[in-house]
């Protein structure tokens, strides 16, 4: 049995299925998460990927000890 993963694409782009485990693999490939941190950023701004991607970029610049300042 060969493996497709990576010619998997969400049927909306801008949005993340939580309730899919696929597509759950899907977007932490490409937002270099975990599951965990993921479904954080989700339950935290929702669903839309542009307001997980600046989440999960905000948790990392957090964690790592940068400040940034807008």
């Amino acid at each position: 049995m060969t493996h497709h993963s990576h010619a998997f694409r969400p049927f909306d782009p801008s949005r993340i299925n939580a309730v899919d485990p696929v597509e759950l693999r899907y977007w932490c490939s490409e937002l270099g998460c975990t599951e965990r941190q993921l479904n954080n950023a989700i339950s935290t701004v929702g669903d839309h990927v542009a307001a997980v991607r600046e989440f999960l970029k905000s948790a990392r610049e957090h964690h790592s000890g940068r400040i940034t300042r807008g």
